[in-house]
C-alpha cells in the first residue's frame, strides 16, 4: 500500500486528477442548486479528460505514422513499438470533449426550462412543487 502512495507522489498528474474528480463529485452530491450540480459534473468530466491526456503522454515518443525510412524499416520488422505513442487516448480525449460540450449544452437548456416552469433552481423546492 505504501508503495502505491509513494508511486503516486512521483506522478502529481494523478493526484490532481483524483482531487479534481472527487471535488466535482462532492459538489454534485452536496449542493441542491442545479447550476452548481452542473459545475460539479463539468469538473468530473474535465478530470477524466485530464486523465486521458496524462495517460496518452509518452516521453521521447513520436506519432505512429510511418514515412520515408520508417516504411522501409517496417518491411524488415526493425521498428520498436515502444518508440511510438498510442493514438487511442488522443481519440478518446477528442470524443470526451465533444460529449462534454454537448452534455453541458443540453443540461443548461434543461435547467433553463426547469427554472421557467418552477421558478427555482433548488432541487428540494422543485420536488415540493412537483408533488
Amino acid at each position: 500500500m505504501i508503495e502505491h502512495i509513494v508511486a503516486a507522489l512521483h506522478r502529481p498528474n494523478f493526484i490532481a486528477f483524483v482531487v479534481l474528480f472527487l471535488w466535482g463529485f462532492f459538489i454534485m452530491i452536496t449542493h441542491p442548486n442545479l447550476v452548481k450540480k452542473l459545475i460539479g459534473m463539468y469538473l468530473v468530466q474535465t478530470s477524466i479528460i485530464f486523465l486521458l491526456v496524462t495517460v496518452g503522454a509518452k516521453k521521447e515518443a513520436t506519432v505512429p505514422i510511418l514515412q520515408g525510412n520508417d516504411t522501409i524499416q517496417s518491411a524488415t520488422h526493425q521498428i520498436d513499438p515502444a518508440d511510438y505513442t498510442n493514438p487511442l487516448p488522443h481519440v478518446l480525449t477528442l470524443t470526451a470533449i465533444v460529449v462534454q460540450v454537448a452534455t453541458l449544452g443540453v443540461s443548461l437548456a434543461l435547467v433553463i426550462a426547469i427554472y421557467r416552469k418552477y421558478g427555482s433552481l433548488d432541487e428540494e423546492e422543485i420536488l415540493k412543487r412537483i408533488e
